[in-house]
């Protein structure tokens, strides 16, 4: 099944057309095909039914065969995938601190140019054919540095909130991995159509609402009610993206996924916690606009 999610359908990543999770086909040897010779000439391991001893040659080339094991088979793991997003975690947060600290307050045209650099290294990660890992560092990097402008102005005006988001960026991610794991959601064709359906319309209703704002007006999508309720749907499509998330990482890990895979599976899980904590921190913003 091809991936719904835009991190991981590109082509050499997750989706699992064909072969190994859609990294190509892998030939098979046919049965009808033995090799001409010793048909065990190419499996030093294989049982020989006249349980002769092996030869000088077989015995260096079982030497000189890599041993058997889940660590020699290059395939991603889970422990892969959890090692690679605590790296992409730890540096967006190390990077967050340097903007936490060293910016002064109002000069944040240097979160700005990070944002905007880091849009611009986020799509050469989602369309790029391969993986990189240093790619996936720097937007992390990129997007910390951002995300610490903007936590510590948010912090002045509500002391507090910074921990706040965070907590709560926590919770979702905890109760949807729990959901996942547990069966009560499950990732089908029509849960993915009809959340990504309403995914786009939520962007397209914020593209309108920063156009509107351009001309001086005001749609009320940030604050009051219907500020409330917006902000629990972009929290709700965040969790959804989770969602699928825990689905591609699951069927890339069971078709075999390589290894180096799991630095993409660290960029969608990064990308959707991201998602969640801005939409966190201005709906704690709106509930506590009258502190």
């Amino acid at each position: 099944m091809r991936s719904s999610n835009p991190v991981f359908s590109r082509e050499g990543s997750f989706s699992r057309d064909t072969g190994y999770a859609g990294f190509g086909t892998t030939s098979q040897p046919s049965a009808a095909g033995a090799h001409v010779g010793d048909p065990y000439a190419n499996n030093p391991y294989a049982a020989r039914p006249q349980g002769g001893p092996l030869t000088d040659e077989q015995l260096a080339e079982m030497y000189a065969s890599p041993s058997a094991g889940p660590l020699q088979t290059g395939r991603m793991t889970m422990d892969d995938v959890v090692a690679r997003t605590t790296l992409t975690l730890l540096t967006l947060v190390a990077a967050g601190a340097v903007a936490w600290f060293a910016l002064p307050s109002g000069t944040y045209g240097f979160a700005l140019g990070a944002a905007m650099a880091a849009f611009v290294v986020g799509l050469v990660i989602t369309f790029r054919r391969s993986v990189s890992a240093s790619l996936i560092l720097l937007y992390a990097g990129l997007e910390g540095f951002f995300l610490g402008a903007v936590t510590k102005v948010f912090n002045d005006i509500w002391p507090g909130i910074a921990i706040q988001a965070v907590l709560g960026t926590a919770a979702v991610f905890g109760a949807m991995l729990v959901a996942y794991k547990s069966g009560r959601i499950r990732v089908t064709p029509r849960y993915a159509r009809i959340g990504l359906t309403v995914a786009m319309g939520f962007l397209g209703l914020l593209l309108i609402n920063l156009v509107a704002s351009l001309f001086g007006a005001d749609m009320g999508l940030r604050s009051g009610p219907l500020g409330i309720v917006v902000g629990l749907l972009g929290i709700g499509l965040g969790a959804f993206f989770l969602s699928l998330d825990f689905a591609e990482i699951e069927n890339a890990i069971r078709g075999g996924a390589p290894q180096q895979e799991a630095w993409r599976a660290a960029f969608g899980l990064t990308l959707s916690l991201v998602w969640i904590y801005l939409e966190m921190l201005r709906l704690i913003a709106i509930l506590r606009g009258d502190d």
